[in-house]
């Protein structure tokens, strides 16, 4: 049949808060109440909370905000490294109504600066001094805390009370503009996404998460601490990602799931510990493409086989590999329940609704008239197939986002900066294969004379984030142009232009 004409529909469509569960952290509460005394987030030097502390603690913050002046609607900035700190002034945040913006910990002025000026946020949660000097220089009238919140106290109003449609998160996410715009997730989204995989992966109270993911990424906040929240099952925070910790913790913490990207995966796997991973439940993969190579060494070297599965900022979780039955490597599975998908025109993109999917990106009307069919499906951008035992397969992007490492990057972006470089009069930046990161970022350049990679790299400073930045520099002639003036980009990525 035609790719127009694939359509999976929904399996078991639900109403995550047909239940009487207005938003998320009213959700959360219910563990927190009927068993308080139950361990439930680790901090690498705070210890353990229970759920008792998260209800008492958030509480007190969720005050000390409102006594900032902050009220249901209002926007509030993130912006820190994983802690239980974070955690719980984000669950306060929540808990007050307010809409949480996470914004990567990697982002310097010039990116900040444009998420502050786009959502108008009226605080900001900030743990870099650096970052809060230049915040305050480019927006004084901001509110700058620190994580832990320490202002004087202030008594909340009602808390876990806001409608099912109110908007929880604004993550900011690259568009075709090359400018970064914020996908408004109302906390019907959350609870949606959350309910699939407590579905899909037999997520329960019993399990318990290591979470080495960063939690102003969807992946680690979305899914790892969300899903945690909700199931009422315990998460393991870390300050980044390191193999040795992570092997060891497995049975040091008596862990049930790890989540990470692909690059993770292939430090672990070449890790002389790596069959410590056969004692988790759960190992599961995502927020760029797992090789089948990798999944297959992996496999190989500890008898777990990674599940994989797909989302997108504006969607959260929309398909999975099975839990119970084959997980097959190169395929995203089958969508979650709730989730509808096809594929459509040629070659085909892949087309979802569902609960969980956004209903638009904040301000940006003629950015949503694009995003969405006339019938009201969201267009992924991304290209995909099913095989004949109805596993998704990714197979290709129609937009030209990089993936490297799990963070997505928009070539523009980095073009646009690249070109203020004196000796660099053109520049096309694509993403490359590469075995570790997934995609690794790949300039190439008219120059004025020779320029040395290291050079650029340093030039470009705090312009942009480090995960931005060209691995890879090629000096070419030209770049290849259609009739138009377009650069073909694929002609780059195949080598048909090659450096002088």
């Amino acid at each position: 049949m035609s790719a127009s004409e694939i359509h999976l529909p929904a399996k078991g469509r639900f109403d995550p808060t047909a239940n009487g569960v207005p938003c998320l952290t009213a959700a959360w509460s219910r563990h927190w109440r009927a068993a308080p005394d139950t361990p439930a987030i680790h901090d690498p030097d705070q210890g353990w909370l229970t759920r008792g502390d998260l209800d008492r603690e958030t509480r007190v913050r969720a005050g000390r905000l409102a006594a900032l002046g902050l009220t249901r609607g209002d926007r509030i900035l993130l912006s820190a490294e994983s802690s239980a700190d974070l955690v719980l002034s984000y669950v306060a945040a929540l808990r007050l109504g307010l809409v949480v913006l996470p914004t990567n910990t990697a982002y310097g002025p010039r990116e900040l600066s444009h998420v502050i000026e786009d959502a108008g946020p009226l605080a900001a949660i900030v743990d870099d001094d650096a970052k809060r000097s230049a915040i305050a220089e480019f927006a004084p009238s901001l509110q700058l805390v620190t994580p832990p919140l320490e202002i004087p106290d202030g008594s909340p109003p009602a808390l876990d009370s806001g409608p099912p449609e109110s908007p929880a998160l604004i993550c900011y996410t690259s568009g075709t503009t090359g400018r970064p715009k914020g996908a408004v997730l109302s906390h019907a989204n959350c609870l949606a996404s959350a309910e699939g995989l407590r579905v899909a992966w037999r997520w329960t109270e019993a399990d318990r998460l290591l979470l080495a993911l960063p939690l102003f990424h969807m992946h680690g906040l979305g899914v790892g601490l969300h899903g945690t929240l909700y199931n009422g099952g315990t998460a393991v925070l870390y300050r980044g990602f390191r193999p040795d910790e992570i092997l060891a913790d497995i049975e040091a913490r008596n862990a049930t799931i790890f989540f990470g990207v692909p690059t993770m995966y292939h430090r672990l796997a070449g890790h002389p510990d790596a069959g410590s991973l056969a004692k988790l439940r759960l190992c599961v993969s995502g927020s760029a493409a797992l090789p089948a190579s990798l999944h297959e060494e992996i496999e190989l070297v500890s008898g777990q086989r990674v599940l994989e599965r797909y989302g997108m900022t504006e969607t959260l979780m929309l398909v999975s590999n099975p839990h119970d039955a084959e997980r097959r490597a190169g395929t995203v599975g089958f969508p979650l329940p709730g989730v509808e998908l096809r594929l459509e025109g040629e070659p085909a993109e892949i087309q979802v609704r569902g609960p969980n999917v956004f209903e638009g990106y904040w301000q940006r009307p003629e950015a949503n008239t694009d995003a969405f069919t006339d019938d009201g499906w969201f267009r992924t951008g991304d290209l995909g197939a099913i095989d004949e035992d109805g596993y998704v397969s990714i197979v290709g992007r129609a937009k030209e986002l990089i993936i490297s490492g799990g963070y997505n990057v928009y070539p523009r972006e980095i073009e646009d900066v690249l070109r203020t470089h004196p000796d660099i009069d053109d520049v096309a930046v694509v993403g490359e294969a590469d075995p570790e990161w997934g995609e690794r970022v790949v300039a190439y350049a008219v120059t004025k004379g020779p320029v040395e990679l290291d050079t650029v790299r340093a030039s470009i400073g705090d312009a942009l984030a480090p995960f931005k930045h060209p691995r890879a520099l090629h000096r070419v002639e030209a770049l290849p142009r259609n009739a138009l003036g377009k650069v073909q980009k694929h002609r780059l990525s195949k080598g048909e232009v090659l450096p002088d």
